[in-house]
Parts: C-alpha cells; structure tokens; sequence
C-alpha cells in the first residue's frame, strides 16, 4: 500500500472517532501516532461537525492572511514629506491654488482649529502636514515637483503669496525650472522636463529635496540606517556634491551641498517600511537618536522617531490596520 500523506493520516483518524466514538484509536506501533494524538485532543468537539469547523477555521485564517494590509498604505510610498508650518489651513489653500493640490484628509486637534493632521495629494504624490505647536516645533522642507507648465505654475505661486528665489530658466540638465519660497517657509523647485517624459524617470511629482552640510556623510547615513542606494552623484571639481539621488524602498531623495541662499533646512519625513522595530534599531545603531520608540498608535500604524545626525526627523512607520477616520 502507498504510504498516505500526513492529511490523508489524519482524515482517517478523524473519520474513525466519527464513525465509532468509542472504538480503540488507530495505533502506527508501540506508541500512539502523534496524528492520533491531535485527534484525541479534539475528541470533545461536537462529533458531527468539528470536522466542518476545522475548515471553516483554515479558511478563516487563509482569507485573514490574504488580506492582511500592506505595510505602506494604499495611496503613500516609503518616503512621505511631513511639513510642519504655522496655519496649516492656510498652507493647504496655498497647495491647492499654486499646485492643484487634493485635501484627502484634515484631523483637527480637540478644542482648536489648529491641524494635528493632514493630508493633500498632488497628482501622484502625498504631501502630510500638521500645524506647529511647542511640542512639534516648525519644520518646512524643500520639495522638488514636476509641472506640465513651469512658467504658469511658478507665476500662479507669486500670485498666492510665494517670494522668488529665482525665475524659470532651462537647465542643463534637462529641465526648464524656477524656484519660490512660500510665506510658510517652504521651498518649491518647480520644473518640467524640456523632453521625454512629464516626470523624469525614478522620480514622482513630488520630491523632497536636501541642503546638507556633508552631503557624502549624509549618504552614508542613509545607507547604514535605512539601506539606501545611491542612484546619481554630480560633483564639482572640488569634490562638492552638487546633487545626488538615494533610493529607499520605491522612493528617491534628492539632495545637494548647501551654498548660497540653500541652506540646510532640517525636515521631517514619513518612512514606511516592513519592520519599524528594526529599522528603528538600525538608524540608532548608524548615529541617529531617538524621538519616540516604536509603538502602536490608533492610526493604525506602528511607529517610531528618530533624529539623524544633520537634523532631520523621521517618522519610521508600518502600517499594521485600516482605522477609519
């Protein structure tokens, strides 16, 4: 007879305490078949169904675990910036006149029209925001974002309020570009390719864009803390980075040596990632320090903050559940 799988053994066992609850239990030799075993163990179950019960537990757990929810949540990738700004109300209606942005979601804190969070989406990026307060002090960042129209989107920024840092020129490195500060302190490099695609590849509408002092011990740090891959470097004869990308996860980077009017401008960023707990160790373990250790929060996400050696704050985050706001 063809030895029976571990299933098949077991569906025996199952049938015969069905069929004859009080009969001898099958035996494999001297001692009792540990299949056996787990059937005598569920022998208190009602006879007639525990069987049915068993399936419809498996499939109850298989059905579980295909829709367990992903680890970035349906619409973010691994790295998010987080601007933090005086009237955070204020900010999204600049957001959706000078760039079309979308609000998707605003959650105030309790006893104040002041935004303990937020979310605006423009084209296929997100952009989080939260109002400063003394606990969460101000941190505007620099954003890189693609524009089917430069000229218009740079002059539609003026319009609402924003201060030239320099007008739309052509680049040599592809893109016709102009830059704006706005009145709550962030910077936009606002661009569109001269050719090919509408956002160069490997990167999104929206990119956040860094001013180090040490742009190369920077990369390092990316590299040992979060496993970051450096994609482009420039340099200057000196040995200056001029710009360079890193990749995390499915996100890039941008960043450049600070000069002139670009200064560092410490920022906070949003990392999702599959294990906050070790990535969180590991940026510790490259120099960062610690802000917050990981923990669940009712979001839904399991999260933790750290601080890198050049000032930026990230939230290191796995999303865990779906919380409905």
């Amino acid at each position: 007879m063809a030895k029976q799988s571990l299933s098949e053994q077991l569906d025996r066992v199952v049938d015969a305490i069905i069929a004859h609850p009080g009969a001898a239990l099958p035996r494999t030799g001297s001692k009792l078949d540990p299949l056996v075993r787990i059937a005598v163990d569920l022998r208190g179950l009602p006879r007639e169904d525990f069987k049915a019960r068993l399936k419809d537990d498996l499939e109850r757990r298989a059905t579980m675990a295909s829709q367990a929810v992903k680890p970035i949540p349906e619409g973010f990738h691994t790295i998010t910036p987080y601007l933090i700004v005086p009237g955070a109300g204020q900010f999204i209606e600049f957001m959706q006149k000078a760039f079309g942005a979308v609000e998707v979601l605003r959650v105030k804190r309790p006893d104040t029209n002041l935004l303990m969070h937020a979310e605006v989406r423009i084209n296929d990026s997100m952009i989080e925001l939260a109002d400063a307060i003394a606990e969460i002090p101000l941190t505007p960042a620099a954003l890189h974002v693609y524009v089917p129209d430069a000229d218009a989107v740079y002059a539609r920024a003026l319009r609402e309020g924003a201060l030239s840092l320099h007008s739309p020129v052509d680049q040599p490195y592809g893109d016709r570009e102009g830059s704006v500060k706005d009145e709550f302190g962030n910077h936009w490099y606002i661009a569109t390719p001269l050719g090919g695609a509408p956002v160069p590849e490997g990167l999104r509408t929206v990119t956040p864009y860094l001013h180090p002092r040490g742009a190369g011990s920077l990369i390092a740090f990316l590299q040992d803390a979060f496993g970051a891959e450096e994609v482009l470097r420039h340099q200057s004869p000196d040995g200056t980075i001029v710009h360079a990308k890193v990749r995390i996860g499915d996100s890039i980077l941008e960043m450049g040596e600070a000069h002139g009017e670009y200064q560092p401008m410490p920022c906070t960023l949003h990392l999702y990632v599959n294990d906050t707990d070790a990535l969180y160790a590991r940026a510790l373990r490259a120099g960062a320090t610690s802000i917050e250790v990981p923990q669940d929060k009712p979001y839904g996400d399991r999260s933790a903050g750290v601080m890198d050696p050049f000032g930026n704050r990230w939230f290191i985050a796995t999303h865990i559940k779906d919380v409905q706001f």
